[in-house]
């Protein structure tokens, strides 16, 4: 049976080239966006250019009252779409950025970061526990930011953090159904993450590639393979662990 997989944040970004890469090694993808619609579709569009099935779905997880009405969403798509009652993957993807030095960081900043990438994280995933197929697959994106230091991402870094320490807990509680969790860390990377920064910012850009054994900051074409590979039956014995894909950043 075709594996379905559920991506956060896949409009764009490395969310949009997880679903692509997805698609590429033969799964079917739910595109779950924020806000822009037409992003989506065009990933939906993209998805089935390659011969796989895909269907897109709005999640504001800083919204957490608007769970019920996603989770019944979800599952009339996957009625509809793929006629089950389960999906397979989840990717969370879904992210952004508050840079600022400790001293500057607002209540405001600190809270919208924990809000999206702890607190929505983890009740999404209480959410959807039920519809997530035994065997299957939880991945948690998190950042390289969480090994090394970089002035202005305290905040941000110690919410993924705390996403680290939550995939543990999950692959725990979760391994009884054969789910396992692990969690993803990029390294330095060329989006419009954070307005661009390490895109558009020649020095930021230049600095993280100095830091890194490889050269250079990261594509989504870096991340994106390795995240559809771990989803494979050939990872089935990888849980509980934090795989970091930075190019060997501040090694």
């Amino acid at each position: 049976m075709t594996k379905v997989a559920l991506v956060t944040g896949a409009n764009r970004g490395l969310g949009r080239n997880t679903a692509l890469s997805i698609a590429r090694q033969g799964g079917d993808v739910i595109v779950a966006y924020r806000g822009n619609e037409a992003q989506a579709q065009d990933v939906v569009s993209e998805v089935r250019a390659l011969g796989r099935n895909a269907a897109a779905l709005q999640l504001d997880m800083a919204r957490l009252h608007t769970l019920p009405a996603f989770v019944e969403a979800l599952g009339g798509c996957l009625r509809e779409t793929w006629g089950r009652e389960a999906f397979d993957h989840l990717v969370n993807n879904a992210g952004h950025g508050e840079f600022a030095l400790i001293a500057e960081t607002t209540e405001a900043q600190f809270d919208s970061l924990f809000d999206v990438h702890v607190k929505g994280v983890f009740f999404l995933v209480q959410a959807l526990l039920p519809m997530i197929a035994d065997g299957g697959r939880i991945i948690n994106f998190s950042s390289g930011l969480t090994r090394v230091s970089y002035p202005g991402f305290a905040a941000y870094s110690a919410a993924k953090a705390a996403v680290e320490m939550l995939t543990v807990y999950m692959a725990r509680e979760f391994g009884d159904r054969g789910i396992t969790v692990n969690t993803v860390a990029p390294g330095a990377i060329e989006t419009d993450f954070g307005g661009g920064l390490v895109r558009d910012n020649a020095d930021v850009n230049a600095q993280f590639a100095a830091m890194t054994a490889l050269g250079r900051v990261g594509v989504p074409d870096d991340i994106g393979p390795m995240v559809a590979s771990l989803l494979g039956d050939d990872n089935r014995w990888v849980t509980a662990q934090r795989v970091e894909v930075s190019g060997g950043q501040s090694i």
